[in-house]
């Protein structure tokens, strides 16, 4: 059993003030793999006053100093990287090779991202021809909350950390006590990478305890949270007592819209990224829209691919998705599959029960519906797994109206050879990103939503810009 009860303050290991032990599940075995703390009001006034303390002497430092900081964590993942793609596999149930080539390579792209970014930031700059003697000022916002979530471990506490340090914030990150051995890890990363004490902080705890204490906290200035629609209304409404920023990066469902002229592999692409990761992404395709004349053969492609997708254990090596990530979230994705079959969607692939051959861990087969509409729960719920929905329409304006009809806006995706029609449909979604032709979104571009996907912008110029304040100075001393 991996024992990781203490918390990262001030630049040591500290024991929590209360005992409050949490045992961390291996989805793959249903049995305790670690135990960690949760941590108490205690421990996070003493966290929140060890950044607030640090934070006037970190923020006075030059940008090129912050960087150096931040390579050296580069370095010390490159270190260790085995180590953090298996955490996140045990803690998670990502497959150990999932985790090795997707996981944790999020930290170092991320990382180099952000050094690129950090250099085009201008902190101090003109106004405008018009006022040579107004400047604009960028200032670090101060102590910050950071609440990262299970999915994607080393994604989003690289997004939130890294440009909080470059920016020049002090931080108190309080991970998923679903998965918190990868960033006890990236502690010790920062830890050993020399960053100044009581600059990163980490307090383990749940949403309810440390998560709703930062939000809450009077020292904290800002709360950047990654998780669910219901939780981050909470957040916002408990930081709304001392009108802290509040950057909140939540949920999604998003629209695949597969025009009769995509490309052969468009459904197959479709089917595979829906499913990756055990369809834990905010921003999977879980709604895949096709064109009518088109639509029987899409549906007899997904299924196939579908039923060729292999499930296992997290430790085996292989291209096989995993468990889901805990009992609660395999019960709520058995439910709507249950709840798709009594709405009268035709189930192609998958369906209840775990996959044949397994009688533990928290497995789901890939579940594919067909014949599904836009008032169906399983088309309008974030279900969190490898569900997909498969819905027909007739013309580019119906598509546009049924990909838009959702309460969510994160990502959205369209497949078409004709640039024009893209082009159109990019305009016409309401969502933060699209994505066309299965072209991933390049370096820098920010990930983040619209409507109840949250409102964050992380990655490149826009993830550092978040975590800063703009100062406006006029009569500035010409030079």
């Amino acid at each position: 059993m991996i024992d990781k009860r203490n918390f990262y303050i001030n630049g040591n290991w500290v024991a929590p003030v209360k005992a409050r032990d949490c045992l961390v599940i291996d989805p793959s075995t249903e049995e305790a793999c670690a135990i960690i703390s949760l941590g108490d009001q205690a421990d996070t006034d003493s966290a929140v006053e060890a950044a607030t303390e640090a934070f006037p002497a970190w923020s006075a430092t030059a940008p090129a100093e912050r960087a150096k900081y931040v390579k050296a964590i580069l370095a010390q993942y490159e270190d260790r990287k085995e180590e953090m793609a298996a955490a996140i596999s045990l803690e998670m149930g990502a497959p150990i090779d999932m985790a090795r080539d997707s996981q944790a390579p999020c930290l170092p792209w991320h990382l180099e991202n952000f050094l690129t970014a950090f250099e085009e930031v201008e902190w101090i700059r003109p106004l405008g021809p018009h006022t040579p003697n107004d400047r604009i000022a960028l200032d670090p916002i101060g102590v910050v909350g950071l609440i990262t979530p299970w999915n994607w471990p080393m994604n989003q506490v690289t997004l939130k950390v890294i440009p909080a340090l470059l920016a020049g914030c002090t931080i108190v990150l309080k991970p998923s006590e679903e998965a918190p051995l990868s960033s006890i890890l990236f502690a010790e990363f920062v830890h050993d990478a020399g960053v100044p004490n009581g600059v990163f902080n980490l307090v383990n705890g749940d949403g309810m305890g440390v998560g709703s204490q930062l939000s809450r906290h009077d020292d904290v200035a800002m709360i950047s949270f990654t998780g669910s629609t219901r939780a981050g209304k909470a957040i916002s409404l408990a930081a709304a007592e001392t009108l802290k920023r509040v950057t909140l990066e939540l949920g999604g469902k998003g629209a695949n819209v597969i025009f009769a002229d995509a490309d052969p592999k468009a459904v197959k692409r479709g089917v595979i990224q829906c499913m990756q990761n055990s369809g834990q992404s905010c921003n999977a395709p879980t709604r895949m829209l096709v064109e009518r004349s088109i639509y029987d053969q899409a549906v007899e492609t997904a299924a196939e691919v579908a039923g060729k997708i292999s499930v296992g254990p997290a430790s085996e090596p292989g291209r096989h998705i995993g468990p889901v990530v805990n009992k609660t979230q395999w019960e709520k994705i058995q439910s709507m599959i249950a709840v798709g079959i009594e709405e009268g969607a035709r189930l192609v692939a998958g369906g209840l029960g775990l996959p044949e051959g397994v009688n533990r861990g928290y497995f789901v087969r890939p579940t594919i519906f067909a014949d599904v509409n836009n008032d169906m729960r399983i088309a309008r719920e974030e279900i969190f797994g490898p569900v997909l929905s498969i819905i027909p329409f007739e013309t580019e304006e119906e598509a546009v109206a049924i990909a838009n009809d959702t309460p969510y806006g994160l990502t959205n995706y369209v497949q078409s050879q004709d640039g024009a029609k893209r082009n159109r449909m990019a305009l016409a979604l309401r969502s933060g990103m699209v994505e066309m032709n299965g072209k991933s979104r390049a370096a820098g571009a920010p990930f983040g939503g619209v409507k109840m996907s949250g409102r964050a912008r992380e990655g490149g110029v826009w993830g550092i810009e978040e975590f800063l304040e703009v100062k406006v100075i006029s009569g500035w001393a010409a030079e």
